[in-house]
């Protein structure tokens, strides 16, 4: 088994499902995107990356940034982070305000929007609206090893333009005293948070500290603690694909967080980090062929976090069950 034929495989099967789905239009900087792209990216931990497809385009990382936000506000805030937003799937919509409500406040999960704003409000608190950015920004060019990565101004534009509803959760969430600096500047830096953009190579290399106990692979630099790392996975397996993490758990059996730029994060722990792209989007706002790509490499890849544990096999590309 060879990770590069894998790859090759997955796309010549998803070929016919491209193009299908919705693109993303509420933001209008995301609805121009050619439907027709595609990339599949894994990079091992021994610093080796298996491409196919536009893996070098560069597009809106979107949802997918709140992994890197949250790895932040665990590193400044610990367990204490858990005190103002839930660890529990929502069941609902990413921007849903009447759970918000029913829950006065608080937020279910890291990885819904209004979990999300508090979150970003927590590295605000200690690092400042600018150092908030520029942490994450710094994060994601050390761990990628790309000093292309950036915000996308008229990405950011867009969001501010049209982020009526996340101005509504941070504003309703300000009232029960959640988020603690001036909402103006926590959805300034929320709009550009999600502007975070990468090409599919670089957000696989992104992620692959998740894979690794929480450090870098090719410096051994720990980002955050093994612990933690294990925490953002677990949280990806079970509220990284909003209403529809359940049937990605299900499907692909591996952590993962989307994007409403068609991107996938998916983190296979010990082994690397896989970024799937593909623009249009299934109903509750995941890529489509990219989940369909994920699936069909866990399953021609024998991978999955709820079978016998695994160890990567470097001599032929493939993973064995560990002793």
């Amino acid at each position: 088994m060879r990770w590069d034929r894998i790859i090759k495989a997955v796309h010549r099967e998803v070929e016919p499902i491209l193009g299908k789905g919705k693109v993303a239009s509420y933001i209008p900087a995301l609805a121009n995107v050619d439907p027709k792209y595609f990339a599949l990216v894994l990079t091992t931990l021994d610093g080796k990356s298996y491409a196919t497809g536009q893996a070098d385009i560069p597009f809106s990382s979107q949802s997918i940034s709140k992994v890197f936000m949250l790895t932040l506000a665990l590193e400044a805030w610990g367990g204490r982070l858990w005190k103002r937003v839930g660890r529990e799937p929502s069941g609902s919509s990413f921007n849903s305000i009447a759970q918000l409500e029913y829950e006065q406040g608080v937020p279910r999960n890291p990885f819904i929007n209004a979990g999300a704003l508090a979150v970003t409000d927590a590295v605000i608190s200690k690092a400042g609206e600018r150092g908030a950015l520029d942490d994450m920004l710094t994060l994601v060019r050390r761990a990628s090893q790309s000093d292309r990565v950036r915000i996308n101004p008229d990405v950011a534009q867009s969001e501010r333009q049209w982020g009526h509803r996340n101005t509504s959760l941070a504003h309703f969430m300000k009232s029960f005293g959640v988020i603690e600096n001036d909402v103006d500047q926590v959805l300034n830096t929320y709009f550009c948070q999600c502007a975070l953009e990468t090409t599919a190579t670089e957000l696989s290399r992104a992620g692959i500290y998740l894979a690794n106990a929480g450090k870098l692979p090719h410096t051994d630099e720990k980002i955050t603690r093994a612990e933690r790392a294990t925490r953002i996975n677990a949280l990806m397996m079970t509220c990284g694909h909003y209403d529809m993490s359940g049937d990605f758990a299900f499907r692909v059996g591996l952590p993962g967080k989307s994007g409403v730029g068609g991107g996938i994060l998916c983190i296979i722990p010990g082994v690397g980090s896989l970024c799937a792209w593909s623009p249009p989007l299934n109903a509750a706002g995941n890529s489509l062929a990219g989940t369909r790509a994920l699936e069909l490499f866990a399953r021609r890849a024998d991978i999955n976090v709820f079978k016998r544990r695994m160890s990567f096999a470097p001599s032929n590309g493939g993973i064995k069950p560990a002793n």
